[in-house]
């Protein structure tokens, strides 16, 4: 390393950490307000207050005419000014429904409201978050998330986009050549499980064009999220390394690992090998001097992978190195470790080998996310994990699937229950993990209204407030909708073993069983309980029509109801099928056909629910007709397959969209049904080994052809569930779900 090289990266490091600490700026906060409110943002002033024994601030009063918001950081005024929204405006922004109808004259708070955060860090995102859902975000859609955040509350960010463009320029300093590293990095849509060392290459080869667009993209989301206040959260080195080190450097101390999902191994660098130090060093001096720091560094040690050995003591020298790489290149350097490992493999995490990895890091300089607590509460089991600041989180969704579902009495509850419980240790945050977003928006409203508070929520007043400014109106059938909801698909106790919602059966590769391994069709309250409230939201529509909130749920909720009754239809044609009835078994299938065409229908009137702008997004990205075509093979890949032909995990990811529902589902059931049809005439048993092959060499085909799907909504979504509600009601009516 030249002389003159380590003067240019103290001198970046010493400026970039600088920015990094800083807070807010009037002007990134008055843009803010600008963007979200364009016609009203001249009757607010934002003014800069000290924190409170180290706690964010905010307040809100009113000086003459004009609403003054303060704040102890760009996201504290930020949160202030969603308060004064929700509460005074009777507004509400989420991904799925805005309403900010506005009085011409805005109301004027009589008195001054403070509020203190009892958190310190109020983190967000998971790593899947990133492929679920922002595989193929622009800046303009960052821009947007980014302002979520600040006015939620949230200020410490996951920040890994670009990650892999840092890796390319070390990598390629060490000498390896872009032929080295083809089979290293993953397409666009799996990043999130490259980034974890799971697999290596599956999507790819990735274009350098990809890499270099979006680094220029981090440094914006960057700057943003600095410009507010906020605190990013960078990657570090976990021990991943290209298969071609092992050709580079034939002494290095490599493991190959296996995620055991269909893909090959991947190579883990021995923490005892000198190497290992010295390349995380380097690869955050060089991040630090390409995007400066905030000290926070994730890195996530043996995810879904089983270290090699169960001894204590080299799981916590494992654990000491890796920190030691870090602490090299910032002394400053706090980990950040999602503690899904203790979750996903509690057989091998005992607490030997927990507290060995954990207390090897000295003091406060590693910080742990339950990444599930409201599954299940890992700190209970860990005393607290060890002493280590720790982080309350919700994960909620899995594989950014299309369900209602949540815990909403666990988060009205848990996260002050915690806060004020005194064997809960160290805690110092809270924060939301889910694997995908822009879904059941009220789960994400309910978790943040805990972050400016240190008591539970009291749902009986919190879900009509809700309701009230999402739909502008506190409609009584509206509220009686919600109060079914609340009771039937939003009432699930923390419980290790219902971890997500369930899926329709529409979603399943073709079967005649009544769910597969990723399409669980187990619903957490009976089907026919949700009805009275798609008959109760339905009634709502005179009064709310307009809403934009309310058109979302209109058709989520009928979504959910025909996804529901697809599971009667299926379990009519199989027993036609085991009763050997031909033309019984053809008129179930046909109507499970119908539905499925009527759902494509519904979802088709709302942007949220519509496959065409997931793969036009991913098509924008590409500069050739090559990188377009790859690009879309990953975005139907991994809401698809999630893999090969044979991949475990087809499913995973599904989706209730659009374009979907007609272009993928209906073509597979209508294969099977052709087969099953062809064998009942025969008076043969279904051959489902042959039925199975067929299918996957015609997923296999869907997901790397090019096709082109509809981006704008088609028809009025009111009118259309409408029409759903009365085709299907009666059907339903003392149907057993």
């Amino acid at each position: 390393m030249t002389l003159r090289f380590c003067l240019t990266l103290i001198f970046a490091f010493l400026c970039l950490s600088k920015v990094g600490a800083q807070t807010a700026t009037s002007s990134s906060l008055d843009q803010l307000i600008r963007r979200v409110l364009p016609r009203h943002y001249t009757s607010f002033s934002t003014e800069r207050i000290s924190s409170e024994n180290g706690k964010d601030v905010y307040e809100i009063e009113s000086i003459g005419h004009r609403i003054v918001l303060r704040g102890s950081s760009g996201v504290a005024t930020a949160s202030a000014l969603y308060q004064y929204l929700t509460e005074f405006c009777g507004a509400q922004i989420t991904w799925n429904g805005v309403n900010l109808e506005l009085p011409a004259d805005l109301p004027l708070p009589k008195e001054k409201i403070r509020k203190v955060t009892p958190y310190d860090y109020r983190y967000y995102l998971n790593y899947c978050t990133f492929n679920y859902s922002m595989s193929w975000w622009d800046w303009e859609r960052w821009e947007k998330e980014i302002d979520w955040m600040a006015l939620h509350g949230l200020n410490m960010p996951l920040a890994i986009t670009g990650e892999e463009y840092t890796w390319y320029l070390l990598y390629k300093e060490m000498g390896f050549s872009d032929d080295d590293l083809k089979a290293f990095f993953t397409g666009p849509a799996y990043f999130g499980w490259f980034w974890m060392g799971n697999m290596d290459g599956w999507g790819g080869p990735l274009p350098v064009s990809w890499m270099k667009s979006h680094f220029e993209l981090q440094k914006k989301i960057l700057v943003r999220q600095r410009s507010l206040g906020m605190k990013p959260v960078l990657p570090a080195f976990t021990g991943h390394v290209p298969a071609a080190f092992k050709k580079k450097f034939p002494n290095a101390k490599l493991k190959a690992t296996n995620w055991n999902n269909g893909f090959a191994d991947t190579y883990i660098l021995d923490a005892e090998d000198p190497m290992f130090a010295e390349i995380g060093r380097k690869f955050l001096e060089k991040q630090t001097a390409l995007l400066g720091t905030d000290h926070l560094y994730s890195a996530d040690t043996f995810n879904e992978n089983e270290p090699p050995s169960d001894e204590p003591e080299y799981l916590g020298k494992l654990s000491a190195r890796l920190y030691d790489g870090m602490r090299q290149a910032d002394p400053e350097a706090v980990w950040v470790m999602q503690g899904w490992l203790f979750y996903s493999d509690r057989k091998f995490w005992k607490e030997p080998q927990t507290e060995a990895l954990l207390k090897a890091v000295p003091g406060d300089k590693m910080i742990l996310l339950d990444l599930a607590t409201e599954i299940e509460p890992i700190w209970k089991r860990t005393r607290a994990f060890y002493g280590k600041p720790w982080i309350w989180n919700m994960l909620h969704n899995f594989g950014g699937n299309t369900n209602l579902f949540g815990r909403m009495d666990v988060i009205a509850k848990a996260p002050a229950e915690a806060l004020n419980d005194p064997k809960s240790g160290s805690l110092k945050g809270i924060g939301l993990t889910m694997e995908g977003i822009e879904q059941n928006p009220v789960m994400y409203e309910l978790m943040a209204a805990n972050i400016w508070r240190n008591t539970t929520i009291d749902l009986d007043k919190w879900l009509p407030r809700y309701v009230r400014n999402r739909y502008g109106s506190s409609d009584p059938h509206a509220l009686k909708a919600w109060d079914i909801l609340r009771k039937t698909v939003y009432r699930v106790p923390a419980n290790k073993y219902i971890r997500d919602g369930a899926e329709s059966i529409v979603q399943a590769r073709p079967t005649l069983d009544s769910m597969t391994q990723w399409t669980k069709t187990k619903l957490n309250y009976n089907a026919a309980d949700l009805l009275p409230a798609w008959d109760e939201l339905i009634s709502a529509a005179k009064t709310c029509k307009a809403s934009d909130g309310y058109q979302y749920d209109l058709v989520d909720l009928s979504r959910q109801v025909l996804a529901n009754y697809a599971l009667p239809l299926q379990r009519e044609f199989v027993q036609a099928y085991r009763e050997k009835d031909l033309r019984r078994f053809q008129s179930a299938s046909s109507m499970f056909i119908i539905l499925i065409e009527d759902m494509d229908r519904l979802l088709a009137t709302r942007r949220d629910f519509m496959l065409g702008p997931w793969v036009a997004d991913a098509r924008k990205w590409g500069t050739s007709n090559a990188e377009k075509k790859l690009y879309e093979m990953n975005a139907k890949d991994l809401i698809t397959l999630w893999g090969g032909p044979d991949s475990p995990l087809h499913e995973y990811a599904c989706r209730q969209w659009s374009g979907l529902m007609n272009d993928f589902y209906k073509p597979r059931w209508q294969l099977f049904f052709s087969r099953v049809s062809e064998a009942l005439q025969l008076q043969n048993e279904l051959n489902q080994k042959a039925f199975l092959q067929e299918i996957k060499k015609w997923e296999w085909q869907w997901v790397n052809q090019q096709k082109e799907y509809p981006v704008k909504t088609k028809g009025d979504p009111v009118q259309t569930a409408i029409a759903m509600h009365q085709k299907y009601r009666k059907l339903m009516q003392g149907l057993r779900f």
